[in-house]
């Protein structure tokens, strides 16, 4: 458990001193240890004996076939791996880096970015990057697709929005987000926005979902698969969603931006509703895990909200506390977090 309480030091002892910027060569290095820690890692992670069947069947695959898999994105990765050398790590680390890349990209562009990592610690890398491989790819380039598309590059998200479908096709979900970004009149140029995002989400679902749509409602539905820890991932998004809803205005965010982060509330109160009443929360359960970055977003801006009359500094605290609490009750209590102790990696001598 020690690795996982010294990284995550690491980040609070930074984010204590209110710092705003992360330097280039900082944030190089912050890249290599995030990749290195999910990458290297050794028979840690709930998912660890399932992704080893991957590279297998990947060896001496024609190279032809990689792309008539579900996630073909996934599939070249563990091609090379099978092939090339490497096995199942070249696979994490290639995973652990763009994950992080993403992260630290997202993390950088918020006013308190060594919170905004705090933050995303204990569940975000810990248990998403470290247990779900492929859904972590789709997360890291999320949060890329985000920030293009907070900066009106709609060409640019949804050109990520579609990298990360061949890590994992349930990310196409996200392509309801630029509906956000329309105003009250919709103007021509608006409507042609809104006709190519139609455009593409149809394509993309029509070459990735469609042909596999069986498989999704068997898998999630039918069987009324019960996703563990459903409860407390949905709850972690629902708490910064009814804290930034009805308090927006204080976030000094531009129009645009304002309204894609309320569509992301929405949806997390609508996963919350969805874990209550769809009959598998396996389905929720997944579908939520993409709006984690909203925990990021919002915990990084509130300590300057000045919510609840608390000011910066005690705020801050606060959520670096709160961090550190999501962080001890997952590796003490979560059902299945005994996967992930002891922490090993290769490049550990124990």
């Amino acid at each position: 458990m020690l690795p996982y309480l010294l990284s995550w030091g690491l980040f609070a002892s930074a984010s204590l001193g209110n710092a705003r910027q992360i330097t280039s060569s900082t944030l190089l290095a912050l890249g290599l240890f995030l990749t290195l820690l999910v990458g290297l890692r050794e028979q840690v992670g709930g998912d660890w004996g399932n992704y080893l069947p991957y590279v297998e069947r990947s060896i001496g695959l024609p190279f032809a076939e990689i792309f008539a898999a579900d996630e073909p994105g996934y599939g070249l990765l563990n091609w090379i791996g099978a092939n090339w050398g490497g096995g199942v790590y070249l696979v994490n680390t290639a995973c652990g880096l763009v994950f992080s890349i993403g992260l630290l990209l997202f993390c950088r562009a918020q006013p308190r970015p060594w919170l905004a990592l705090t933050l995303a610690f204990p569940y975000l890398v810990t248990v998403v990057a470290m247990g779900y491989s492929r859904q972590a790819v789709a997360i890291g380039l999320e949060m890329l697709a985000l920030l293009a598309l907070q900066r009106d590059r709609l060409l640019a998200f949804l050109a990520w929005i579609a990298l990360a479908a061949t890590f994992h096709r349930t990310v196409l979900v996200l392509l309801i987000l630029p509906a956000s970004t329309l105003s009250g009149s919709l103007r021509f140029s608006q409507l042609i926005r809104l006709g190519l995002v139609a455009g593409a989400a149809y394509g993309l679902y029509s070459a990735v979902i469609a042909p596999d749509i069986d498989y999704y409602v068997q898998g999630y539905i039918d069987t009324e698969y019960q996703s563990q820890g459903a409860l407390i991932r949905v709850a972690l998004c629902l708490l910064p969603a009814l804290l930034y809803l009805p308090n927006r205005h204080l976030f000094l965010l531009t129009p645009d931006v304002q309204r894609i982060w309320s569509l992301i509330s929405l949806l997390a109160i609508a996963a919350a509703v969805g874990l209550a009443t769809v009959a598998s929360s396996t389905a929720v359960d997944r579908l939520a895990l993409y709006l984690i970055p909203l925990q990021i977003f919002v915990g990084s801006r509130l300590p300057d909200t000045f919510l609840l009359g608390i000011p910066p500094d005690n705020w801050n605290q606060l959520l670096i506390l709160f961090s550190l609490a999501v962080l001890l009750v997952w590796l003490l209590f979560a059902g299945h977090s005994s996967l992930w102790l002891p922490y090993r990696n290769l490049l550990l001598p124990f």
